[in-house]
Order: structure tokens, then sequence, then C-alpha cells
């Protein structure tokens, strides 16, 4: 196989398998709580998948599910009045609500979420929220006494599928790959700092409407985009919301190493040393990169 079909081959490893599993999932404790806060048993009603599986950058290794479920003004008011924590106790009705579908399964409620974990490896975190009139969110944060706090997931979301449109598709590609090197080096870098540092990237790039055959290039260019990142930055700009994106540590020093490996893969391809070259790209990307 050449370098396109390589490349071609370790995306589609990288493809969530288990999207049956994570809807029914999602359904049924969509459903539950529209029971027990809308009088409704819509499976789909008033929630909405954020995080990377929700901007479509997952991979199929990730375990992590963020659901928002938004729920009416009128328990806002009840809990925003109450005696002590109101943040702390709306996770726990909503902790008890999940309950009632998932009896057999650790459900807890803390900080700002409730986590539905499940034998497979498979983790549900569940936020409550209240869905303002601009359509960003309100919910609960319910450490150091307890807080609300603010997010805007679908401009986001719309902001890297459109993106994703005009890179042909190749944006949500980038960000998938870089979370197989994140896995593979240990890097320190979260999930929506990734999308949010591709969308910089990929808007420049000069082959950016190209196809498989261009993602050594991609990786490379990307790798250098990366290792050039201020390190003293604290945060970067998320792409539709604007919402600040904050570092959890240094990565430039990993994706200068990688940039490096990146191209001796391409001079060794460019030598037909192809063993040579999938054993580089291995190196960076993981088993799922062809041997």
């Amino acid at each position: 196989m050449g370098i396109g079909e390589d490349f071609k081959t370790f995306c589609g490893t990288l493809v969530i398998a288990n999207r049956d599993t994570i809807a029914a999932r999602g359904g049924s404790i969509t459903r539950r709580l529209n029971l027990d806060f809308w009088n409704s048993d819509s499976r789909d009603d008033h929630s909405l998948y954020t995080g990377s599986y929700g901007r479509g950058t997952a991979i199929g290794t990730s375990s992590d599910v963020d659901l928002i479920m938004k729920l009416p003004w009128s328990i806002h008011e009840q809990f925003g009045s109450h005696s002590g924590n109101g943040q702390s106790a709306l996770l726990q009705t909503v902790r008890a609500s999940i309950k009632k579908t998932y009896s057999i399964t650790d459900v807890g409620a803390d900080g700002q979420v409730v986590q539905v974990p499940f034998d497979d490896g498979l983790v549900f975190e569940v936020v409550p929220a209240f869905e303002y009139s601009d359509g960003s969110f309100k919910f609960p944060n319910a450490n150091s006494g307890g807080s609300w706090k603010t997010t805007n997931p679908r401009p986001e979301i719309q902001a890297i599928a459109d993106l994703d449109v005009a890179c042909n598709y190749n944006l949500k590609w980038l960000c998938r790959m870089a979370r197989a090197w994140k896995r593979q080096w240990d890097v320190p870098i979260g999930g929506l700092l990734i999308d949010t540092l591709a969308c910089q990237f990929i808007r420049n790039w000069n082959y950016r409407d190209k196809a498989f055959l261009y993602y050594d290039w991609m990786s490379r260019d990307y790798f250098a985009y990366l290792a050039a990142q201020d390190e003293s930055k604290l945060y970067w700009i998320a792409p539709g919301s604007g919402q600040y994106v904050w570092k959890t540590g240094n990565f430039q020093y990993k994706a200068t190493r990688c940039k490096n490996i990146a191209i001796e893969a391409i001079d060794y391809a460019s030598r037909d040393m192809h063993w040579s070259a999938r054993k580089a790209w291995r190196s960076i990307y993981g088993t799922g990169y062809p041997s």
C-alpha cells in the first residue's frame, strides 16, 4: 500500500465502534430524566451530546461520553434558593433519578457531573443544565460551597462541522489522529485544545482540501504548528463559542519530537523504504497504523 492507503487504513481504526451502544444508553438516561423532570418518555428531547463525541472528534478507544441534560427553569428556582449547597443537591437529585434505571450501576455525583459507569468501561458524564435564550447553558458546580457556571457547546460543534466540510473532511480526521498521538505519547493536552489548535492550523494549511495522500505532510505540519506554540501561553480561544481553552501542560516538546520523526518517515518513503516509514509512523500513532 502507498502512504494514502496506509493513512486511510489507520483512520479506519479510529472510528467509534460502539455508537449503537452509546445511543441506546444515552437514550435510556435521557428518557429517565425526561420522565422525572418533563413528564415525557422521549429518548431524544432535552439532551445534547457534547465533548469530543458531540464534536465528532472522538476515537474508537474513547470511553467518556459527555451529555448535557436540559432541565426546566423551575428546577433551577427550586435548587437556586436551596439552603446550603443547592448545586450539590441538584446533582444528587439527578443521580437518584438515573439510579431508577441503572440501579446496579455505581452512579456518582460530584463536582459538575453525574457519572454513569458501565462494566465495559464506557462512562457517561451527565451535566444537568438550564438553557438560556441564546442556546448557552447554566450548570451547577458543587465545588467550594457551590456556584453556577456557563457553557456554550453548540457553536463549537457547528464551527468544527462547518470547517470540516470546507476542508474536504480532513479536520476531524486530524483531530482523531492527534488523539491517537496523545494516547501513544501520553501528551498533556485536552481534547478541546487538540480540536482548537487543529482548527487554527488547518484553516490556513495549503493542502487542506486534499485527500489521505497528504496526511503525512499534514501530520508533519500539524506537529510543527503545535511545537511552535508559546510555552508561556495559558489558554487559547475555542472555535465558535470563543470560550477559553486552558492548557493542562506543555505539549510542545513531544510535538517537536514527533515532527522530527514525521520528517524522517517522509524521507524514508521518498526512498522507497516503506517498512522504515511505517515503523516511524507507528512510533507516533501506535499500533493502529499499518505495519
